[in-house]
């Protein structure tokens, strides 16, 4: 058994800035640490690609995302005469929604750009000023709370 640092079929792999050749597929570098810049790949391979335009839309579509987590966080959909079951069910529909949501706003934030990490809480932030906190809403004490519990990390 041949244990040399060389592919199994003793080709060698070839290293180059933008990625790595091994057994004739190219593979691309993952950063695992903060970076600055518009160069990142966020949610999908090639998305946004190096066009800078695409990279401010990725931004506004992470922001746009983290908003609509709390939301739905914060919303009242569950009218209060609902059966139990029909509310159970539409509450457990909201639920996966929001779950699903943030799990997306976190794969975007684990592309390790900086400017992905901030939009992403700042469109939380922005979210819970506009639907979670008293600033635009008449805070009642005794009224209905939101549809879902809050989120716990």
């Amino acid at each position: 058994m041949d244990h040399s640092h060389n592919s199994m079929d003793g080709n060698a792999s070839a290293n180059s800035s933008t990625g790595a050749m091994a057994d004739g597929h190219m593979m691309t570098m993952e950063h695992m640490t903060f970076f600055w810049g518009s160069h990142a790949q966020i949610l999908f391979q090639g998305w946004p690609g190096t066009n800078a335009g695409m990279y401010v839309l990725s931004l506004f579509v992470v922001f746009f995302l983290a908003v609509l987590v709390e939301w739905i966080s914060h919303s009242n959909f569950i009218k209060q005469d609902a059966g139990n079951k029909a509310a159970g069910v539409l509450q457990t529909l909201l639920h996966g929604l929001r779950m699903g949501l943030a799990y997306l706003v976190m794969l975007a934030v684990m592309s390790f750009n900086v400017g992905v990490f901030l939009v992403a809480v700042v469109g939380h932030v922005v979210g819970f000023l506009v639907f979670g906190s008293r600033f635009f809403k008449q805070y009642h004490p005794e009224g209905k709370t939101d549809d879902l519990p809050p989120m716990s990390c």
